[in-house]
């Protein structure tokens, strides 16, 4: 076999990336406030869609175009459970990206395209994970578990993930240890639909500011209600200062992340039955869970 025969297979698998690059390098954008840089994707004309975890919480922001125009950002809605935020930007000919559900599986190509400054960036790793549905510690419904074994750099957080085809799978964000993680598709959609109409995704609101404490004997554990809002449902369902709940519906809460993870857009309009320990004494309360109020 000859020197150029050996070089045609890598070749073409050059080739293949930078036409991967190419065909959505158009709809990738650089996000930069005073104090943060990231990535995102026109996900419909004049909508960006990126990572909320990037973004700050106040302040001005400026979205960069490909080829380097700047233009200022809106915030249209921000979901810190998913980590799907959604930006407004006075540029109806931006390109959008077509975002695919596709079944993702373990040892397959991932290549991240993401931007600095207007111009495209890329990494290219695999799928060390695949899995079903999960929460997030802050109790958002993701539609798979997608982890990628690549090296990411912190502005391209936001940027879009692609398999071999080239078909948009998700959104690349970062886990606990700077693990890279996807949002997927089916995730992306739903949640920027909402954010787009609403601005918000609603979520569940007990009015109780709770703390973890242990109970003594037996090992037990639960939350002590340090606050109440006097408007909030805790009030209404005549939960007090003081008060350790023990259970959920019947079930021992271990921790505060399960609660988070029960408040989901999905309980709002429930009623649950806390189990409480009251001055020594087990009662039984019933609370209707409310839509957290708008910050």
């Amino acid at each position: 076999m000859t020197k150029a025969a050996l070089f045609t297979p890598l070749q073409d698998l050059s080739a293949a990336f930078t036409g991967l690059v190419a065909k959505v390098a158009p709809s990738i954008v650089s996000i930069r406030s005073h104090r943060s840089r990231s990535s995102g994707f026109v996900w419909r004309p004049g909508l960006i869609v990126t990572s909320d975890e990037a973004l700050p919480e106040e302040g001005e922001l400026a979205v960069t175009l490909p080829g380097g125009d700047i233009v200022a950002a809106q915030l249209a809605g921000r979901d810190a459970t998913t980590d799907v935020a959604l930006l407004r930007i006075d540029r109806a000919d931006s390109e959008p990206v077509l975002l695919e559900a596709s079944l993702v599986t373990t040892g397959a190509l991932a290549v991240a395209v993401s931007a600095e400054d207007g111009t495209p960036t890329v990494a290219v790793g695999v799928v060390s994970r695949a899995s079903g549905a999960w929460r997030s510690l802050r109790g958002g419904e993701i539609a798979a578990r997608i982890e990628l074994d690549l090296r990411l750099r912190r502005s391209a957080e936001g940027g879009l993930i692609l398999n071999a085809t080239g078909t948009a799978i998700g959104m690349a964000v970062f886990g606990p240890r700077r693990r890279v993680l996807v949002i997927p598709s089916a995730t992306i959609e739903r949640v920027a639909a909402k954010l787009e109409t609403d601005g918000r995704i609603a979520r569940g609101y007990v009015g109780l500011g709770l703390q973890p404490v242990s109970l003594e004997g037996g090992g037990e554990s639960g939350v002590m209600v340090m606050s109440v809002d006097p408007r909030g449902p805790g009030a209404v369902a005549a939960v007090y200062q003081g008060d350790i709940i023990v259970t959920w519906n019947s079930e021992p809460i271990r921790d505060m992340h399960s609660l988070l993870r029960a408040l989901g857009p999905d309980s709002v309009g429930q009623t649950v039955t806390l189990g409480l320990r009251r001055a020594g004494e087990a009662k039984q309360i019933s609370l209707t869970i409310a839509e957290r109020p708008a910050a």
